[in-house]
């Protein structure tokens, strides 16, 4: 069962390779192609489950996603614009969290409280994918993350 589990993970790890190099052959930001990918497979009946240690992703994956975001960030603009950007993720990731909690209530009859907090896992934003989106789209230096 372990070997299938390491064969499942190279996989994944193919099909992403795939859909970032397909992504900068079609000129389309590769976080898009990767969430269309994901959701293709996430929907694709028959696919094993897998299951990761989540200290693994904390130490191992996440830290050099943020850490490579966070060295290409201009310091002197993010203090120039710290109240719309505390004022955006705060409110962004409050609202994102009650249309969530809302839509999950409503559609899937999740009771308020497992609405809610599922609300909150899938709130927070994502460091990387909207800096890789709009750098690709050209969007003025002064609006981009």
């Amino acid at each position: 069962m372990e070997s299938h589990t390491e064969l499942v993970l190279f996989g994944l790890l193919l099909a992403v390779t795939v859909l970032a190099v397909a992504a900068r052959w079609i000129r389309v930001p590769y976080p898009i192609l990767l969430v269309l990918g994901g959701s293709a497979l996430g929907f694709t009946p028959g696919m094993p489950e897998v299951s990761l240690d989540p200290d693994l992703v904390l130490l191992i994956f996440l830290p050099p996603l943020l850490y490579a975001a966070a060295f290409f960030a201009n310091l002197h603009e993010l203090r120039r614009n710290v109240r719309p950007i505390g004022l955006l993720a705060i409110g962004l990731v409050l609202a994102t969290m009650g249309a969530v909690a809302v839509v999950a209530h409503a559609a899937v009859g999740l009771s308020w409280a497992v609405a809610f907090t599922l609300g909150a896992v899938v709130a927070p934003t994502d460091a990387v994918a909207p800096l890789t989106i709009v750098r690709r789209l050209g969007v003025p230096r002064r609006s981009s993350p």
